[in-house]
């Protein structure tokens, strides 16, 4: 089975590190194709093995984008195309249609109520959706709240398919030493009480309520930011209003899994072992990966709005308290915490519940589905 997957951008965000983590447990021949942005994800994955390739479009309306990606599907001879991302469902679903590959399936990573990746859900953004939709064969949500949305959106239900982001649990394993090594870098002291905070550097994720509980809480707390974006110079000015400007660390984007594997070039785990809590103040979640990453370091969890633990079985339990979305609830809340300090780490049973051995078998058998012409069922 050839198969090509067409994503917006190859930045280290959540669903271009799931693909390139998706893609290491798949026994099948995969090209990638990246719209914009060939960043840290796309290096990653031509270090597997995978050939990527960077399409070079300019912006949304760049339509000559289109036969481009049309000619490069085509001359491929993909049995199947995967999507991911808003841009590259539209136009991905559309040049696997164009080029005559009837197997088309896209993952729906990060719709929420309000928002689609950042943007506002307008009619417009809706109708050219749903379009693209339509030529597909299955849409991936990657959580049941998301196939909710999606279906209220007016995707019919037999069309939706929950697949749900995978990790590997032992990728996020507490390691003491790389505990000890990972504050060195940053200048955390062995006995500082870390809280993390992972994601992009934009006002969805309202990384400010973290900065604003900080000056509620003891100076031997310390807020550990990991990610970049547009909001960091406003996110450091703020930090210095409130006076907390030393007791904050701004780490950058960091992978999930380190180029130089380097010891003085932390990853996500390592920084995840450096951490005591990690704190998700966002309100409006798809699935909620750096809180289920946390939970396989063994961390307690703070959040706000996370399906990946809302849609658990009953019978599973998680260190992953909900809290109100205000400063003052998350400094209360972590006061509870740094007071109880609680010691040992061992992965959550709920982490094991997202494995990503697991996500690839269920890839695997909507792929044979799509590709069969019938109606993709997946075990969920």
């Amino acid at each position: 089975m050839r198969t090509l997957h067409v994503i917006t951008g190859l930045g280290t965000g959540g669903a271009e590190q799931q693909l390139r983590l998706l893609l290491r447990h798949l026994p099948v021949h995969s090209d990638v194709v990246t719209l914009t942005n060939p960043g840290t994800v796309a290096r990653g994955l031509t270090a597997d093995g995978i050939r990527v390739v960077h399409l070079g479009m300019t912006g949304n309306r760049d339509l000559g984008a289109l036969p481009r990606l049309t000619k490069f599907v085509r001359d491929g001879r993909y049995d199947l195309v995967h999507t991911h991302l808003y841009r590259a469902c539209v136009y991905g679903r559309f040049a696997a249609r164009l080029a005559g590959v009837r197997a088309v399936v896209a993952t729906e990573h990060s719709l929420g109520e309000s928002r689609m990746e950042g943007r506002p859900l307008s009619a417009g953004v809706r109708a050219l959706y749903l379009a693209g939709e339509r030529v597909g064969r299955a849409t991936l949500a990657v959580s049941p709240s998301v196939a909710d949305r999606l279906v209220r959106w007016g995707v019919p239900r037999h069309r939706v398919h929950v697949v749900p982001n995978g990790i590997d649990v032992e990728r996020f394993a507490h390691d003491p030493a790389l505990r000890d090594a990972t504050r060195h870098v940053f200048g955390l002291h062995r006995d500082d009480f870390v809280i993390g905070g992972v994601g992009r550097l934009v006002p969805g994720k309202r990384f400010d309520v973290l900065l604003r509980a900080l000056a509620h809480l003891p100076d031997y707390v310390r807020l550990l930011l990991v990610g970049d974006g547009p909001e960091e110079q406003r996110l450091r000015g703020l930090a210095q209003e409130l006076g907390v400007v030393r007791r904050v660390v701004f780490a950058g984007e960091r992978p999930y899994l380190s180029p130089s594997g380097r010891v003085g070039d932390p990853d996500l785990p390592a920084l995840m072992s450096a951490m005591d809590l990690l704190a998700s103040p966002s309100d409006e979640e798809a699935f909620g990966l750096a809180v289920v990453e946390a939970l396989a370091s063994g961390l307690p969890v703070l959040y706000v709005s996370c399906p990946a633990v809302e849609d658990l079985p009953p019978d599973l339990e998680s260190a992953a308290v909900r809290v109100p979305g205000d400063p003052e609830s998350f400094a209360r809340q972590a006061l509870r915490i740094v007071a109880a300090r609680p010691s040992g780490r061992t992965p959550s049973p709920a982490a094991h519940h997202y494995s990503i051995a697991r996500s690839a078998e269920q890839h695997l058998r909507l792929y044979g589905a799509a590709l069969g012409g019938s109606d993709p069922r997946v075990r969920e």
